[in-house]
């Protein structure tokens, strides 16, 4: 049975209405939507130019003039953000010329014989028996238009009955689902994210002082949807697509809806093609494959965001898209992530999605899945390779967490809601690597989460855990102890492992866990005493080295075969001879060497081939004649300093 609400019948119309007419009119409508008895409203507005607008039943129908103008005008619109600039001009004047024409006619003979609205004549008073001149207007738009196709003139409609806090509470839309885009004024737009007996909760998309009790809204039948496709690579854009860089207006056509099933078992392949981050320690302790999910982990200014930059920097000429997502971040901290991509020419291959610490709580909520909706576009129609960083998880769960306050839902473990657990299950699910006989291509992600003193069993460090296929944990006393990037190897896992390695790297990455945790109990056994013998100095100079040869810059990623042969000279402990600071800065003069020596050697295992004993003969016997001469030459250089 209806509620009082929907007892009500609105009949506006752009002449004064006949009251027995508006009865008999709203008569069908009650008996469409089984209303025993009803009241009818009736009102004129001229603005309508003719035709009637109908509120009944908890729907709007809109046989108004300018309701059909407004929607050719609108599909018009869309289309003219797809065309170039003459073209443009071409539909702006089809636009005018049209609209113009259409109102110039019904004001030559706006009402038909006998004094009456156009929609309103014959004996019935029926609606939609459009007759006289309007609807040749009408006719004639569709016959000059028919590219382009109108909106149902039937709207399923609501009205706010409380707004605060970004959340509106509206009555009506009973058909309403989950996670539907409610539309409120042409620039603003919801998400239902409550559907209740007799209220749906609107989570606002936009700020907007207009919203406000009694205001009027209307499903769209769709889930947000943002622009993809090759069109945003190299531009930075909000979570509904537009873009904020300020080099003008995305031109595509081709959009997803954020919400999107994951794939399915059958539909997966099995990973076991590396993804090179160029940092060392990932890429022989815990390396990434395509199509993996691998966390990062850590404290505040651990270098948390500076690992994801230089892994998408390392993605240059590796025919890998990357798309970097910054959530609840500061404007500045964005701003010179950016400034990084373009310096260094990955911004040719990357696309930004900003959901800034001053944006709303819903934005910020939605801009992992936009990011993802914008991977997958790549995935799915262009068969390529993505890399997605979420920046940071924590941020969003905190969104979500004071988005499902206000909506008054139950609080949980630390005031999060139940279902936190699925909002990043069913976001971290998408990535994945298909099957090649769909197309191929992956979307590998990099999730981001923020600790609290090193505390990784908080609630959302553990959810994310258990989700993702490893994590790289950042330490901040290695951090401040310059050990970087600080990653714990102990805390540090892979669950893909080996399978995402080159047989060169796994070779030379074998021994290297071993290597460091020997390192370390004899770097605490050493403490303790004042004489070692001389086996036990030598290991603890080769762990040293080893610990060096990890260390990198910020913003330098390296090459798999430079990787491969540095690490291969700290494991055999030919640098022993060095002092523990010139480590690093020999390794990159010898790699330059060895490039002008053997450019077959790093070619091949650049291409992933092996390591063979004829290589490492060929190394061996290279390092053993530039390593005395590259330290005479720089003993004589300090010498003469």
């Amino acid at each position: 049975m209806p509620d009082q609400t929907f007892r009500v019948i609105r009949i506006i119309s752009s002449v004064p209405l006949d009251e027995a007419k508006g009865r008999a009119i709203a008569a069908r409508f009650a008996e469409r939507f089984g209303i025993g008895d009803f009241e009818v409203h009736l009102e004129t507005d001229p603005a309508l130019i003719g035709g009637m607008v109908i509120f009944a039943g908890g729907f709007r129908y809109d046989y108004s003039i300018r309701g059909q103008l407004s929607r050719i005008a609108g599909s018009l619109k869309a289309h003219k953000s797809i065309l170039d600039t003459d073209s443009q001009d071409a539909v702006s004047d089809l636009i005018r010329h049209n609209l113009d024409d259409a109102l110039a006619s019904f004001q030559e003979n706006p009402l038909a014989p006998g004094g009456e609205d156009i929609f309103l004549t014959g004996e019935t008073g029926s609606v939609g028996e459009e007759v006289s001149s309007a609807q040749q207007v009408v006719d004639r738009l569709r016959e000059n238009l028919e590219t382009f196709t109108s909106a149902s003139t039937v709207d399923e409609i609501g009205q706010v009955i409380s707004y605060s806090d970004g959340v509106a509470m509206v009555r009506g839309l009973q058909n309403c689902r989950s996670n539907e885009l409610i539309q409120f004024t042409g620039q603003t737009s919801g998400i239902a994210m409550n559907l209740e007996e007799d209220r749906v909760g609107i989570v606002m998309l936009q700020q907007d002082e207009s919203i406000r009790e009694g205001v009027i809204c209307k499903r769209t039948g769709t889930t947000v949807q943002v622009p993809a496709g090759k069109a945003l690579l190299g531009r930075v854009v909000d979570p509904l697509g537009s873009p904020v860089d300020g080099l003008g207006p995305i031109v595509t056509e081709t959009r997803r809806p954020i919400e999107y099933p994951a794939l399915s078992i059958i539909d997966r392949q099995m990973i076991d093609q590396p993804l090179q981050t160029g940092i060392t320690a990932i890429d022989a302790m815990t390396p990434i494959g395509r199509g993996q999910r691998e966390l990062v982990i850590g404290d505040r200014q651990t270098g948390k965001t500076a690992l994801a930059i230089d892994t998408i920097l390392n993605q240059r000429d590796k025919q890998v898209y990357c798309i970097y997502v910054a959530i609840g971040q500061k404007m500045s901290t964005v701003a010179s992530v950016v400034s990084v991509l373009q310096t260094r020419g990955a911004m040719d291959y990357t696309t930004v999605v900003v959901a800034s610490a001053s944006a709303t709580a819903s934005l910020q909520y939605i801009a992992p899945y936009a990011g993802c909706a914008m991977a997958e576009e790549l995935m799915y129609t262009h068969g390529a390779d993505v890399l997605i960083v979420y920046d940071d998880l924590t941020k969003h769960a905190q969104a979500y967490r004071a988005i499902s306050l206000l909506l008054r839902r139950p609080p949980g473990r630390e005031a999060y809601p139940g279902d936190i657990f699925y909002l990043h299950a069913r976001l971290l699910e998408r990535s994945g690597r298909r099957h090649l006989r769909l197309g191929g291509g992956s979307i590998t992600a990099l999730p981001i989460v923020e600790t609290q003193s090193g505390d990784i069993a908080a609630y959302i460090p553990t959810n994310v855990i258990s989700i993702t296929d490893g994590q790289i944990y950042l330490e901040s006393e290695l951090f401040f102890s310059g050990q970087r990037p600080a990653i714990n190897v102990g805390l540090s896992v892979s669950r893909v492992g080996g399978a995402a390695q080159t047989k060169a790297m796994k070779k030379v990455a074998g021994p290297l866990r071993i290597n460091l945790a020997q390192y370390r109990s004899l770097e605490a056994f050493a403490q303790f005493s004042s004489e070692l013998d001389e086996d036990t100095r030598r290991q603890l100079k080769t762990g040293e080295r080893l610990m060096e040869t990890l260390k990198q810059p910020q913003y330098a990623p390296l090459a798999v075969d430079e990787q491969i042969i540095m690490l291969y000279l700290a494991n055999k402990g030919v640098l022993v001879d060095l002092d523990k600071e010139d480590t690093r800065t020999f390794l990159l003069d010898y790699l330059t060497y060895l490039s002008g020596r053997e450019p077959d050697l790093l070619a091949g295992l650049a291409g992933g081939g092996p390591f063979t004993e004829q290589d490492m003969l060929a190394v061996d016997q290279s390092v053993s004649e530039y390593l005395p001469r590259w330290i005479a030459e720089h003993e004589d250089y300090g010498t003469a300093v």
